[in-house]
């Protein structure tokens, strides 16, 4: 090497996903299903949000960001797996593989903030229904999803400098189905100490402190609704934060067991299987657990139906 920030390899290789060849096109119609049922199920949430006035709240407001960042989310990875699944050759330029990086990190991240402002949302129109309106002003949710949006491009941006400054000499097997951090770090060879150092000390606040927030909301709803005298109100109450905190285990699990507690004992076909799990599957889940349950998303999607004009115009 000649010079700090100097790279001798100007591709990546993409192992892609541990399957037997004789299996490639099912699983390649099985991702290309789900890619399709998340692309359109979020668009479907953004749609009728956008198009029903019944829908302008804030709780619909972070939920239409929210499929916004699950739908870009899903699509840095799943195109270009879906591609390598049909190709002899699953390459991708240095310059591809540090965007998929900064694009997947930054969605990401997206996704968590959101997540936190949804609890706090939910926190407050259960514990102070009266004070609702007050409390989730425009003001303070618009703000909400613009510190989200900068705080996700920064982190995302951190990370993609830092990999940047990195050297990569021979190896360029990345053993994945994306360009993931941690696996761009096992290939440097240049000293990654301060890499791991971020990884462990903005990662674990970017994740674990929304997490620990988001647990702490759904703890004091717990407890309020307990108080409900009405049975139904309880019911109702436990199934909305059931489902939420379904997909903040299922979410937030996977990545706090691959990036915060790595463990020796961790297989990679383990670690891709976990990796699928929240690029793949949560996304996919989101827009039937937040949306299409809800009475509020159905009556809409009637009423947008019944407006022939607004058919046409779409």
């Amino acid at each position: 090497m000649t010079g700090r920030n100097q790279t001798v390899i100007s591709e990546f290789l993409l192992l892609g996903l541990p399957i037997e060849s004789e299996q490639q096109n099912l699983f390649y119609a099985l991702f290309l299903a789900m890619y399709l049922t998340t692309v359109l199920g979020n668009l479907l949430i953004i749609v009728l949000i956008r198009l029903d006035s019944h829908l302008h709240t804030p709780m619909y407001l972070f939920l239409s960001n929210l499929s916004f960042s699950d739908l870009c989310f899903s699509s840095v990875t799943m195109p270009k797996l879906l591609q390598n699944m049909q190709s002899q050759f699953s390459s991708i330029l240095y310059a591809g593989c540090l965007t998929q990086m900064y694009f997947f990190l930054c969605f990401g991240d997206l996704e968590i903030f959101l997540l936190v402002a949804m609890a706090y949302d939910r926190y407050v129109a259960i514990c102070f229904p009266l004070h609702y309106s007050t409390i989730m002003s425009p003001k303070l949710c618009l703000s909400l999803v613009v510190v989200s949006w900068v705080l996700s491009m920064f982190h995302a941006l951190l990370h993609t400098l830092l990999t940047a400054r990195l050297c990569f000499c021979t190896d360029n097997v990345i053993p994945h189905f994306f360009c993931d951090m941690s696996a761009l770090l096992k290939l440097s060879c240049s000293d990654t100490r301060i890499n791991e150092l971020v990884i462990f000390f903005i990662g674990g606040i970017v994740v674990v402190i929304p997490f620990l927030l988001i647990i702490l909301s759904y703890a004091r709803i717990v407890f309020s609704i307990l108080k409900f005298p009405s049975g139904g109100s309880i019911w109702k109450a436990f199934s909305t934060c059931g489902s939420h905190l379904f997909v903040v285990s299922l979410f937030y699990g996977t990545i706090i067991g691959l990036y915060l507690c790595p463990s020796a004992n961790n297989s990679l076909d383990k670690e891709i299987a976990m990796a699928v799990m929240y690029t793949v599957v949560t996304p996919m889940l989101n827009p039937f657990i937040y949306s299409l349950r809800n009475r509020d998303m159905k009556a809409a999607l009637g009423r947008v139906f019944r407006k022939k004009k607004i058919l046409f115009s779409l």
